[in-house]
């Protein structure tokens, strides 16, 4: 769901920069922002949901980003607009690290990997869900794009719904427990030196996966509509089929990851990634197009299946809810100008140059560092193993 109010932005600023009377490159900064605020995020809620578990924190959160996006329709200028997308990136940013913790402890190891793919695809889900709203509101009812924002509110509500018939999880509470028996904060925590290092190098490979994905995915309508010159419908029905793909690759990799482990997995989709993007970017009928994006987004989708499943296994009991989310949208921050340097140097050597010039350092980072990591696959949940008191959760499998 807050993938869906994202992904509106990603579909319609074109349009909302000429309603504003701005440019592309200034509007594409209405993603910077949002990505760079979700570290803020991700630290706030996160240290909360360690403190007081995570359902509450994941309530209040979800109600916040929901109310937020929905103010969106109602702003009168650009300006406004970016306020509320900065403030939608807090929101934002608590999401993922709590979901992720939250649905992680809850399900078993040995079936981890399957449902790691199905809870990252739901990124997914919510750009296909954003992409037939669009053809909705836009190629259907002829409305402008301040009804996609209004739309944002009903799915946040029934996620809100859903996470309100959630228990809390059991593994943070042995962690509480654990914790207050050794008469140990956070900070001693966070501050063990293995797992700081763990921590810069985290935030170094998610830069690159986020790169990576936001980098296939935030200029590429803009790419089909202005550098291809197809229509908004044309354009947004290419964006259902490259979801579903990312959905297909996202789940069958992420259990593929089970058997044959995180990191293997991992580099496999994206070595595949890179013959692919001539096809990708290079393409110039719907068919091709429709095709090398599929393909795009089974790969780089793949290998973001396992990452739910790999960050909080690599993340100890006591600060799961701070650790993942916060690592990962570091690397959001870091990777936040994506979008603006793809569209300036599509402003002055096109965009099929603008995706491959950014694209292949990428996959070739994401690959080494998988490479030079570790993995803690199969890792029980709230045993000696998994906390970092007892000093083995710095150890990966």
């Amino acid at each position: 769901m807050d993938a869906f109010d994202y992904f509106i932005v990603v579909l319609v600023y074109a349009e909302i920069a000429k309603d504003f009377g701005v440019s592309l490159e200034r509007m594409a900064f209405l993603t910077t922002v949002t990505l760079l605020m979700r570290p803020v995020g991700a630290f706030l809620f996160g240290l909360w949901a360690d403190r007081a578990g995570r359902r509450r924190p994941l309530m209040v959160d979800v109600a916040f980003y929901s109310v937020v996006g929905f103010a969106c329709a109602f702003a009168p200028n650009f300006t406004v607009l970016l306020i509320l997308r900065l403030l939608y990136g807090i929101g934002m940013g608590g999401e993922w690290g709590l979901g992720a913790a939250l649905a992680m402890e809850k399900v078993p190891a040995g079936r981890r990997g399957l449902f790691s793919g199905i809870l990252q695809e739901g990124y997914a889900v919510g750009y296909l869900f954003a992409a037939l709203a669009y053809l909705l509101v836009h190629s259907v009812l002829g409305l402008s794009w301040r009804w996609l924002f209004a739309l944002s509110l009903i799915p946040c509500l029934i996620s809100l719904y859903v996470r309100s018939k959630v228990r809390e999880s059991d593994v943070w509470q042995t962690a509480r427990e654990r914790q207050r028996k050794a008469g140990t904060g956070l900070r001693q925590v966070l501050f063990n030196r293995v797992i700081l290092k763990r921590f810069v190098f985290l935030v170094l490979l998610m830069t690159a996966f986020n790169w990576m994905s936001h980098g296939t995915q935030d200029i590429y309508p803009t790419f089909l509509k202005t550098g291809i010159g197809l229509s908004a419908t044309v354009a947004t029905w290419i964006a259902v089929i490259y979801n579903i793909g990312a959905i297909i690759g996202g789940t069958v990799v992420g259990s593929l990851s089970q058997r044959y482990g995180r990191r293997r997995m991992i580099v496999l989709c994206a070595v595949l990634g890179l013959p692919l993007l001539p096809i990708f970017a290079y393409s110039t009928t719907a068919g091709w197009l429709s095709l090398g994006a599929f393909l795009m987004q089974v790969m780089v989708q793949g290998a973001w299946g396992v990452i739910p499943a790999h960050l909080t296994e690599l993340s100890p009991d006591e600060i799961r809810g701070f650790y993942p989310g916060v690592t990962y949208q570091l690397g959001n921050c870091l990777a936040a100008f994506n979008l603006p340097i793809q569209q300036s140097l599509a402003a002055r050597h096109g965009y099929p140059f603008a995706l491959v010039a950014t694209m292949i350092p990428v996959f070739v980072a994401v690959i080494v560092l998988t490479l030079i990591g570790s993995e803690a696959r199969d890792v029980e949940f709230g045993t000696e193993r998994s906390s970092a008191l007892a000093g083995r959760a710095t150890t990966p499998a």
